[in-house]
């Protein structure tokens, strides 16, 4: 009984942070950073703002949508732009990278494609549920190779 009680309590306190968490406004964001989601909501609906740690860093997640479809970026906290997830067609990633993600799914059913830009560097990745039913992402890069 006790280890029933104390999960549900730690199931609460993690439940507790993820609403603290999904209920950030541009206000509690550094100067630089909000700078950064202004200019990037202009022309989007801001969905979410998340503050994560990765790297032993502080970033954020900016979540939008564009002409309905899903725009994420992650900002660190001098307003830089690190990662940008832009949702698209699968028609319209380049050749390589479609046929790759197409021989992974095979038989599965692909529910998103996103273009992931860090810096320079360009990659896809679907989202898709394979035949057996369980959720999945791939990510290759644009001759199809797989992407780390």
């Amino acid at each position: 009984m006790k280890r029933f009680v104390s999960y549900g309590f730690a199931a609460l306190l993690l439940v507790g942070f993820a609403i603290a968490a999904s209920k950030l406004k541009v206000e509690d964001l550094p100067t630089a950073v909000q700078k950064t989601v202004k200019e990037q909501t202009q022309n989007a609906k801001l969905v979410g703002l998340n503050k994560e740690k990765e790297g032993g860093k502080t970033v954020y997640e900016l979540e939008t949508m564009v002409n309905g479809k899903s725009r994420d970026l992650m900002i660190d906290s001098d307003g830089a732009i690190l990662t940008v997830e832009d949702e698209v067609a699968l028609d319209s990633i380049p050749t390589a990278a479609k046929k790759a993600i197409q021989e992974r799914v095979a038989s599965g059913k692909i529910s998103k494609v996103e273009t992931l830009t860090k810096r320079s560097e360009v990659s896809y990745e679907a989202a898709y549920t394979n035949k057996s039913g369980k959720k999945a992402e791939y990510s290759v890069n644009a001759d199809g190779t797989p992407h780390k």
